[in-house]
Protein backbone atom coordinates (compact mmCIF):
# COMPACT_ATOMS: atom_id res chain seq x y z
CA UNK A 1 0.00 0.00 0.00
CA UNK A 2 0.82 3.72 -0.83
CA UNK A 3 0.45 7.27 0.03
CA UNK A 4 -0.12 8.88 -3.16
CA UNK A 5 0.47 12.77 -2.33
CA UNK A 6 2.81 13.51 -5.57
CA UNK A 7 2.63 10.97 -8.32
CA UNK A 8 -0.13 11.77 -9.61
CA UNK A 9 0.20 15.14 -9.75
CA UNK A 10 3.20 15.03 -11.50
CA UNK A 11 2.22 12.68 -14.11
CA UNK A 12 -0.80 15.25 -14.84
CA UNK A 13 1.87 18.19 -15.17
CA UNK A 14 4.12 16.65 -17.57
CA UNK A 15 2.25 13.86 -19.16
CA UNK A 16 -1.21 12.62 -20.64
CA UNK A 17 -0.70 9.72 -21.95
CA UNK A 18 -2.41 10.30 -25.21
CA UNK A 19 -2.03 8.05 -28.53
CA UNK A 20 0.70 8.53 -31.08
CA UNK A 21 -1.55 10.16 -33.58
CA UNK A 22 -1.87 13.05 -31.20
CA UNK A 23 -4.02 14.71 -28.62
CA UNK A 24 -7.67 15.16 -30.11
CA UNK A 25 -7.34 11.13 -30.24
CA UNK A 26 -7.78 9.96 -26.55
CA UNK A 27 -11.59 11.63 -27.70
CA UNK A 28 -12.32 8.80 -30.40
CA UNK A 29 -14.76 6.44 -30.18
CA UNK A 30 -12.85 3.59 -30.92
CA UNK A 31 -10.58 3.94 -27.76
CA UNK A 32 -12.72 5.05 -24.46
CA UNK A 33 -15.92 4.25 -23.33
CA UNK A 34 -18.46 4.76 -20.76
CA UNK A 35 -20.89 3.54 -18.75
CA UNK A 36 -22.95 4.19 -15.49
CA UNK A 37 -24.96 1.77 -13.89
CA UNK A 38 -28.47 2.21 -12.60
CA UNK A 39 -26.66 2.41 -8.79
CA UNK A 40 -24.14 5.30 -10.13
CA UNK A 41 -21.19 3.57 -10.57
CA UNK A 42 -19.01 4.76 -13.25
CA UNK A 43 -17.25 2.76 -15.58
CA UNK A 44 -14.49 3.82 -17.91
CA UNK A 45 -12.72 1.57 -20.65
CA UNK A 46 -9.75 2.79 -22.83
CA UNK A 47 -8.25 0.22 -25.55
CA UNK A 48 -5.19 -0.68 -25.74
CA UNK A 49 -4.60 -3.72 -27.83
CA UNK A 50 -0.53 -4.10 -27.35
CA UNK A 51 0.09 -6.09 -25.02
CA UNK A 52 -2.69 -8.67 -23.71
CA UNK A 53 -2.32 -7.18 -20.41
CA UNK A 54 -4.80 -5.04 -18.27
CA UNK A 55 -5.07 -2.45 -15.45
CA UNK A 56 -8.03 -2.73 -13.52
CA UNK A 57 -8.93 0.35 -11.08
CA UNK A 58 -11.95 1.28 -8.47
CA UNK A 59 -11.31 4.86 -6.86
CA UNK A 60 -13.52 6.24 -4.08
CA UNK A 61 -14.26 9.60 -4.00
CA UNK A 62 -12.60 9.98 -0.49
CA UNK A 63 -9.46 10.87 0.45
CA UNK A 64 -7.37 12.76 3.42
CA UNK A 65 -9.76 16.02 2.32
CA UNK A 66 -12.79 14.95 2.87
CA UNK A 67 -11.67 14.01 7.13
CA UNK A 68 -12.67 15.74 9.87
CA UNK A 69 -10.46 17.72 12.31
CA UNK A 70 -9.00 15.17 14.82
CA UNK A 71 -9.35 12.08 13.02
CA UNK A 72 -6.93 12.58 10.03
CA UNK A 73 -5.88 9.16 8.56
CA UNK A 74 -9.18 7.42 8.51
CA UNK A 75 -8.77 6.82 4.18
CA UNK A 76 -5.30 5.88 4.52
CA UNK A 77 -5.87 3.10 7.58
CA UNK A 78 -9.13 1.78 5.38
CA UNK A 79 -6.78 1.57 3.01
CA UNK A 80 -4.66 -1.21 4.70
CA UNK A 81 -7.67 -2.79 6.47
CA UNK A 82 -9.11 -3.32 2.83
CA UNK A 83 -6.46 -6.08 2.32
CA UNK A 84 -7.28 -7.53 6.10
CA UNK A 85 -10.31 -9.36 4.98
CA UNK A 86 -13.83 -9.86 4.02
CA UNK A 87 -17.08 -11.99 4.65
CA UNK A 88 -15.78 -14.54 2.55
CA UNK A 89 -11.72 -13.80 2.09
CA UNK A 90 -9.14 -14.20 5.07
CA UNK A 91 -6.81 -11.26 5.78
CA UNK A 92 -4.36 -11.35 2.64
CA UNK A 93 -5.94 -13.83 0.80
CA UNK A 94 -7.02 -10.99 -1.90
CA UNK A 95 -3.04 -10.65 -2.60
CA UNK A 96 -2.46 -14.23 -2.76
CA UNK A 97 -5.34 -14.39 -5.44
CA UNK A 98 -4.17 -12.02 -7.40
CA UNK A 99 -0.65 -13.42 -6.86
CA UNK A 100 -1.49 -16.94 -8.01
CA UNK A 101 -2.85 -15.45 -11.21
CA UNK A 102 0.31 -13.79 -12.40
CA UNK A 103 -0.77 -10.32 -11.07
CA UNK A 104 0.05 -7.31 -9.21
CA UNK A 105 -1.91 -5.43 -7.11
CA UNK A 106 -1.91 -2.36 -4.22
CA UNK A 107 -3.32 0.83 -3.63
CA UNK A 108 -2.44 4.53 -3.03
CA UNK A 109 -4.65 7.03 -0.64
CA UNK A 110 -4.25 10.64 -1.65
CA UNK A 111 -6.16 14.07 -0.58
CA UNK A 112 -9.03 13.65 -3.14
CA UNK A 113 -9.24 9.47 -3.79
CA UNK A 114 -8.30 6.43 -2.01
CA UNK A 115 -7.67 3.88 -5.21
CA UNK A 116 -7.20 -0.01 -5.71
CA UNK A 117 -5.78 -1.82 -8.55
CA UNK A 118 -4.35 -4.77 -10.44
CA UNK A 119 -2.54 -5.48 -13.41
CA UNK A 120 -3.20 -8.86 -14.79
CA UNK A 121 -3.86 -11.00 -18.00
CA UNK A 122 -6.46 -9.74 -19.80
CA UNK A 123 -8.28 -12.95 -19.29
CA UNK A 124 -8.28 -12.56 -15.98
CA UNK A 125 -10.06 -9.27 -15.87
CA UNK A 126 -13.34 -10.94 -14.43
CA UNK A 127 -11.46 -12.30 -11.36
CA UNK A 128 -10.06 -8.35 -10.20
CA UNK A 129 -13.67 -7.58 -10.58
CA UNK A 130 -15.15 -10.30 -8.53
CA UNK A 131 -12.61 -9.22 -5.76
CA UNK A 132 -13.18 -5.74 -5.73
CA UNK A 133 -17.01 -6.31 -5.75
CA UNK A 134 -16.18 -8.17 -2.36
CA UNK A 135 -14.75 -5.81 -0.47
CA UNK A 136 -16.52 -3.32 -1.74
CA UNK A 137 -19.90 -4.73 0.10
CA UNK A 138 -18.25 -7.30 2.44
CA UNK A 139 -14.86 -5.84 4.30
CA UNK A 140 -14.69 -7.35 7.79
CA UNK A 141 -12.89 -4.73 10.09
CA UNK A 142 -11.74 -6.59 12.92
CA UNK A 143 -10.56 -5.15 16.01
CA UNK A 144 -6.68 -7.37 16.55
CA UNK A 145 -6.28 -6.54 12.86
CA UNK A 146 -7.04 -3.13 13.31
CA UNK A 147 -4.42 -2.89 15.92
CA UNK A 148 -2.00 -4.53 14.73
CA UNK A 149 -2.79 -2.66 11.19
CA UNK A 150 -2.50 0.90 12.30
CA UNK A 151 1.01 0.27 14.04
CA UNK A 152 1.82 0.08 10.58
CA UNK A 153 0.41 2.90 9.88
CA UNK A 154 2.38 5.00 12.22
CA UNK A 155 5.79 3.33 11.52
CA UNK A 156 5.06 3.74 8.32
CA UNK A 157 4.56 7.57 9.51
CA UNK A 158 8.28 7.55 11.47
CA UNK A 159 10.13 5.85 8.33
CA UNK A 160 8.40 8.54 5.53
CA UNK A 161 7.83 11.38 7.49
CA UNK A 162 8.95 12.12 10.81
CA UNK A 163 12.54 10.76 10.12
CA UNK A 164 13.02 12.51 7.02
CA UNK A 165 13.63 16.54 7.99
CA UNK A 166 12.33 17.06 4.41
CA UNK A 167 9.07 15.34 4.54
CA UNK A 168 8.26 16.22 8.10
CA UNK A 169 9.14 20.24 7.16
CA UNK A 170 7.03 19.96 3.78
CA UNK A 171 4.24 18.49 6.01
CA UNK A 172 4.22 21.56 8.20
CA UNK A 173 4.80 23.97 5.59
CA UNK A 174 1.53 22.53 3.81
CA UNK A 175 -0.45 23.20 6.92
CA UNK A 176 0.56 26.69 7.07
CA UNK A 177 0.16 27.46 3.07
CA UNK A 178 -3.47 25.66 3.10
CA UNK A 179 -4.83 28.45 5.44
CA UNK A 180 -8.67 27.35 5.33
CA UNK A 181 -8.58 24.06 2.61
CA UNK A 182 -8.40 20.94 4.40
CA UNK A 183 -5.77 20.41 1.87
CA UNK A 184 -3.72 21.25 4.91
CA UNK A 185 -4.07 17.71 6.56
CA UNK A 186 -1.88 14.89 5.67
CA UNK A 187 -2.37 11.98 4.32
CA UNK A 188 -0.79 9.92 6.30
CA UNK A 189 -2.72 11.53 9.09
CA UNK A 190 -1.38 13.20 12.45
CA UNK A 191 0.56 10.79 14.71
CA UNK A 192 -2.07 11.75 17.60
CA UNK A 193 -5.08 11.38 15.46
CA UNK A 194 -3.41 8.09 14.87
CA UNK A 195 -2.77 7.28 18.45
CA UNK A 196 -6.58 7.93 19.16
CA UNK A 197 -8.33 6.27 16.16
CA UNK A 198 -11.21 3.07 16.90
CA UNK A 199 -11.75 0.56 14.64
CA UNK A 200 -15.65 2.06 14.62
CA UNK A 201 -14.30 5.28 13.47
CA UNK A 202 -13.03 2.86 9.98
CA UNK A 203 -15.99 1.40 10.00
CA UNK A 204 -18.13 4.18 9.89
CA UNK A 205 -15.94 5.77 7.43
CA UNK A 206 -16.25 2.61 4.94
CA UNK A 207 -20.23 2.53 5.43
CA UNK A 208 -20.24 5.95 4.73
CA UNK A 209 -18.15 6.78 1.44
CA UNK A 210 -17.34 3.32 -0.16
CA UNK A 211 -20.80 2.58 -2.06
CA UNK A 212 -21.17 2.07 -5.65
CA UNK A 213 -22.11 5.50 -6.23
CA UNK A 214 -18.97 7.21 -4.95
CA UNK A 215 -16.74 4.71 -6.77
CA UNK A 216 -15.18 4.64 -10.45
CA UNK A 217 -13.91 1.35 -12.25
CA UNK A 218 -11.55 2.29 -14.59
CA UNK A 219 -10.06 -0.35 -17.16
CA UNK A 220 -7.52 -0.02 -19.80
CA UNK A 221 -5.76 -2.74 -22.08
CA UNK A 222 -6.69 -5.04 -24.22
CA UNK A 223 -10.50 -5.78 -23.40
CA UNK A 224 -13.98 -5.49 -25.43
CA UNK A 225 -15.64 -2.61 -24.03
CA UNK A 226 -18.83 -4.52 -24.08
CA UNK A 227 -17.63 -7.32 -22.54
CA UNK A 228 -15.97 -4.62 -19.06
CA UNK A 229 -19.99 -3.37 -19.17
CA UNK A 230 -21.78 -6.77 -18.95
CA UNK A 231 -18.84 -8.39 -15.81
CA UNK A 232 -18.98 -4.38 -14.27
CA UNK A 233 -22.92 -5.50 -13.95
CA UNK A 234 -22.72 -8.79 -13.29
CA UNK A 235 -20.74 -7.79 -9.68
CA UNK A 236 -21.39 -4.16 -9.24
CA UNK A 237 -25.02 -3.56 -10.71
CA UNK A 238 -26.86 -5.16 -7.78
CA UNK A 239 -24.53 -3.54 -5.11
CA UNK A 240 -27.19 -1.37 -3.38
CA UNK A 241 -26.92 2.46 -4.00
CA UNK A 242 -26.25 4.66 -0.67
CA UNK A 243 -26.40 8.28 -0.59
CA UNK A 244 -23.45 10.15 0.33
CA UNK A 245 -22.56 13.26 2.09
CA UNK A 246 -22.05 16.20 0.21
CA UNK A 247 -18.32 16.85 0.74
CA UNK A 248 -16.77 20.15 1.48
CA UNK A 249 -14.72 21.79 -1.12
CA UNK A 250 -11.20 22.34 -0.39
CA UNK A 251 -11.50 25.94 -0.95
CA UNK A 252 -9.41 29.26 0.24
CA UNK A 253 -9.42 32.60 1.80
CA UNK A 254 -8.80 34.78 -1.74
CA UNK A 255 -6.24 36.57 0.17
CA UNK A 256 -5.07 35.06 3.32
CA UNK A 257 -2.43 37.18 3.99
CA UNK A 258 1.17 36.55 4.06
CA UNK A 259 3.27 33.69 6.17
CA UNK A 260 6.28 32.89 7.20
CA UNK A 261 7.55 29.21 8.91
CA UNK A 262 11.26 28.63 9.45
CA UNK A 263 11.98 24.63 11.11
CA UNK A 264 15.35 23.52 12.07
CA UNK A 265 16.14 19.89 11.50
CA UNK A 266 18.84 17.74 11.44
CA UNK A 267 19.65 18.08 7.64
CA UNK A 268 22.97 19.04 5.79
CA UNK A 269 21.45 22.04 3.41
CA UNK A 270 19.16 24.55 4.19
CA UNK A 271 15.76 24.37 1.43
CA UNK A 272 13.47 26.87 0.83
CA UNK A 273 9.51 26.66 0.07
CA UNK A 274 7.84 29.62 -1.70
CA UNK A 275 3.89 28.96 -2.37
CA UNK A 276 0.88 31.15 -3.88
CA UNK A 277 -2.46 30.36 -3.44
CA UNK A 278 -3.57 30.08 -6.71
CA UNK A 279 -6.91 28.52 -8.66
CA UNK A 280 -7.45 25.47 -10.43
CA UNK A 281 -9.71 24.39 -13.39
CA UNK A 282 -12.50 23.50 -10.63
CA UNK A 283 -12.53 27.12 -9.16
CA UNK A 284 -10.64 29.66 -11.64
CA UNK A 285 -13.03 32.86 -12.23
CA UNK A 286 -11.64 32.52 -16.07
CA UNK A 287 -11.52 29.01 -17.86
CA UNK A 288 -7.97 30.37 -19.19
CA UNK A 289 -6.05 31.28 -16.00
CA UNK A 290 -5.11 27.88 -15.04
CA UNK A 291 -3.56 27.03 -18.20
CA UNK A 292 -1.56 30.40 -18.01
CA UNK A 293 -0.60 29.12 -14.46
CA UNK A 294 1.01 25.94 -16.25
CA UNK A 295 2.80 27.90 -18.98
CA UNK A 296 4.03 29.88 -16.22
CA UNK A 297 5.73 27.48 -13.96
CA UNK A 298 7.18 26.11 -17.49
CA UNK A 299 8.61 29.27 -18.97
CA UNK A 300 10.42 29.18 -14.63
CA UNK A 301 11.25 25.64 -14.49
CA UNK A 302 10.92 23.32 -17.89
CA UNK A 303 14.25 21.69 -18.63
CA UNK A 304 17.55 22.70 -18.95
CA UNK A 305 16.90 26.23 -20.93
CA UNK A 306 14.20 27.24 -18.46
CA UNK A 307 15.07 30.70 -16.28
CA UNK A 308 15.69 28.86 -13.11
CA UNK A 309 17.83 26.98 -14.61
CA UNK A 310 19.80 28.99 -16.80
CA UNK A 311 19.71 31.81 -14.79
CA UNK A 312 20.07 31.05 -10.86
CA UNK A 313 21.45 27.59 -11.21
CA UNK A 314 23.43 27.83 -14.06
CA UNK A 315 23.80 31.74 -14.30
CA UNK A 316 24.15 33.74 -10.73
CA UNK A 317 25.13 30.25 -9.08
CA UNK A 318 22.66 31.16 -6.21
CA UNK A 319 20.59 28.10 -6.32
CA UNK A 320 22.03 24.23 -6.28
CA UNK A 321 18.36 23.42 -7.91
CA UNK A 322 15.43 25.36 -8.37
CA UNK A 323 11.99 24.39 -9.63
CA UNK A 324 8.17 25.09 -9.67
CA UNK A 325 5.24 22.97 -8.97
CA UNK A 326 1.92 23.53 -10.48
CA UNK A 327 -1.33 21.50 -11.88
CA UNK A 328 -3.96 22.89 -12.96
CA UNK A 329 -5.97 19.94 -12.26
CA UNK A 330 -7.76 20.03 -8.66
CA UNK A 331 -10.90 19.71 -6.17
CA UNK A 332 -10.18 22.57 -5.09
CA UNK A 333 -7.73 25.93 -4.71
CA UNK A 334 -4.48 24.88 -5.17
CA UNK A 335 -0.81 25.91 -4.77
CA UNK A 336 1.87 27.58 -6.80
CA UNK A 337 4.85 26.40 -5.24
CA UNK A 338 8.73 27.82 -6.27
CA UNK A 339 11.46 25.79 -3.96
CA UNK A 340 15.04 25.51 -4.24
CA UNK A 341 18.17 24.49 -2.55
CA UNK A 342 20.86 27.78 -1.99
CA UNK A 343 24.24 27.05 -3.18
CA UNK A 344 26.20 27.59 0.34
CA UNK A 345 29.24 26.68 -1.34
CA UNK A 346 28.92 30.13 -2.88
CA UNK A 347 28.18 32.02 -0.26
CA UNK A 348 24.70 32.07 -0.87
CA UNK A 349 21.51 31.58 1.76
CA UNK A 350 17.92 30.84 1.92
CA UNK A 351 18.21 34.64 1.97
CA UNK A 352 19.47 35.49 -1.42
CA UNK A 353 17.52 32.79 -3.10
CA UNK A 354 14.15 34.58 -2.07
CA UNK A 355 15.30 37.54 -3.31
CA UNK A 356 16.47 36.16 -6.70
CA UNK A 357 12.54 33.72 -6.73
CA UNK A 358 10.94 37.38 -6.40
CA UNK A 359 13.27 39.32 -8.88
CA UNK A 360 12.03 36.41 -11.51
CA UNK A 361 8.19 36.79 -10.06
CA UNK A 362 8.16 40.81 -10.65
CA UNK A 363 9.95 40.60 -14.21
CA UNK A 364 7.54 38.15 -15.40
CA UNK A 365 4.65 40.06 -13.67
CA UNK A 366 5.40 42.72 -15.90
CA UNK A 367 7.25 41.39 -18.65
CA UNK A 368 5.99 38.59 -20.65
CA UNK A 369 7.40 35.63 -21.71
CA UNK A 370 9.32 35.57 -25.29
CA UNK A 371 7.58 33.80 -28.18
CA UNK A 372 10.63 31.34 -28.31
CA UNK A 373 9.92 30.29 -24.52
CA UNK A 374 6.12 29.45 -24.74
CA UNK A 375 6.88 27.35 -27.59
CA UNK A 376 9.95 25.49 -26.03
CA UNK A 377 7.15 24.88 -22.78
CA UNK A 378 4.51 23.40 -25.45
CA UNK A 379 6.88 21.36 -27.11
CA UNK A 380 8.17 19.95 -23.88
CA UNK A 381 4.90 19.27 -22.91
CA UNK A 382 3.73 17.46 -25.79
CA UNK A 383 7.10 15.47 -25.46
CA UNK A 384 5.91 14.47 -22.15
CA UNK A 385 2.53 13.53 -23.78
CA UNK A 386 4.26 11.07 -26.04
CA UNK A 387 7.35 9.84 -24.37
CA UNK A 388 4.72 8.52 -21.48
CA UNK A 389 2.05 7.31 -23.40
CA UNK A 390 3.13 3.56 -23.28
CA UNK A 391 2.03 2.89 -19.92
CA UNK A 392 -1.10 1.47 -19.21
CA UNK A 393 -0.83 2.43 -15.50
CA UNK A 394 -0.30 6.35 -16.48
CA UNK A 395 -3.53 6.29 -18.47
CA UNK A 396 -5.62 4.59 -15.96
CA UNK A 397 -4.14 6.76 -13.38
CA UNK A 398 -5.13 10.49 -15.22
CA UNK A 399 -8.53 8.91 -16.26
CA UNK A 400 -9.14 7.77 -12.32
CA UNK A 401 -7.43 11.07 -10.60
CA UNK A 402 -9.38 13.65 -13.39
CA UNK A 403 -12.74 11.84 -12.40
CA UNK A 404 -12.17 11.39 -9.05
CA UNK A 405 -11.80 14.75 -8.80
CA UNK A 406 -14.84 15.94 -9.46
CA UNK A 407 -13.43 16.32 -13.44
CA UNK A 408 -13.50 15.25 -16.54
CA UNK A 409 -11.24 12.69 -18.15
CA UNK A 410 -12.19 14.38 -21.50
CA UNK A 411 -10.05 17.56 -20.33
CA UNK A 412 -7.03 15.69 -21.57
CA UNK A 413 -8.53 15.83 -25.13
CA UNK A 414 -8.53 20.06 -24.70
CA UNK A 415 -5.01 19.84 -22.33
CA UNK A 416 -2.56 21.29 -25.45
CA UNK A 417 -4.82 23.21 -27.48
CA UNK A 418 -5.48 24.94 -24.25
CA UNK A 419 -2.23 25.74 -23.36
CA UNK A 420 -1.64 26.39 -26.85
CA UNK A 421 -4.18 29.13 -26.63
CA UNK A 422 -2.71 30.58 -23.69
CA UNK A 423 -0.81 34.45 -24.76
CA UNK A 424 2.31 35.66 -23.14
CA UNK A 425 0.21 38.10 -21.55
CA UNK A 426 -2.11 36.21 -20.07
CA UNK A 427 1.34 34.07 -18.55
CA UNK A 428 2.14 37.57 -16.66
CA UNK A 429 -1.15 38.51 -16.15
CA UNK A 430 -1.82 35.43 -13.98
CA UNK A 431 1.73 36.43 -12.22
CA UNK A 432 0.49 39.62 -11.42
CA UNK A 433 -2.45 38.79 -10.28
CA UNK A 434 -1.60 35.73 -8.03
CA UNK A 435 1.87 35.80 -7.36
CA UNK A 436 1.16 38.25 -4.73
CA UNK A 437 1.93 38.90 -1.08
CA UNK A 438 -1.36 38.10 0.33
CA UNK A 439 -1.21 34.98 -0.98
CA UNK A 440 2.36 33.83 -0.25
CA UNK A 441 3.72 31.47 2.29
CA UNK A 442 7.02 31.34 2.39
CA UNK A 443 9.20 28.12 4.80
CA UNK A 444 12.69 28.06 5.21
CA UNK A 445 13.97 24.35 6.16
CA UNK A 446 17.46 25.08 8.67
CA UNK A 447 20.17 22.78 9.88
CA UNK A 448 20.19 22.23 13.63
CA UNK A 449 23.22 23.63 15.86
CA UNK A 450 24.14 20.23 16.87
CA UNK A 451 24.67 19.36 13.33
CA UNK A 452 27.39 21.82 12.44
CA UNK A 453 25.85 24.10 10.40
Amino acid sequence: MSILIRNITVVLLLVATLPWSGPGAWAAPQRTHESVLSNGMKIVVREDHRAPVVVSQVWYRVGSTYEPPGMTGLSHVLEHMMFKGTKHLEPGEFSKIVARFGGQENAFTSRDYTGYYQVLAAEHLELSLQLESERMQNLRIDDAEFAKEVEVVKEERRLRVDDRPDSAFYERFLATAHLSSSYRQPVIGWMHDLDHMQPDMLRDWYQRWYSPGNALLVVVGAVDPANVFQLAQKYFGNIPQRSVPAPREPLEIAHPGERRIRVHLRTELPRLYVAYNVPSVATAEHDWEPYALRMLAGVLDEGYSARFESELVRGSETALSAGVSYSPFSRGDALFTISGVPNIGRGQSNAALEEAFREQVARISTEPPSAAEMQRVRAQVIAGLVFHQDSLNAQANLVGSLESMGLSWRLLEDYVPRLEAVTPQQVSEVAARYLVAERRTTGELLPTADNGS
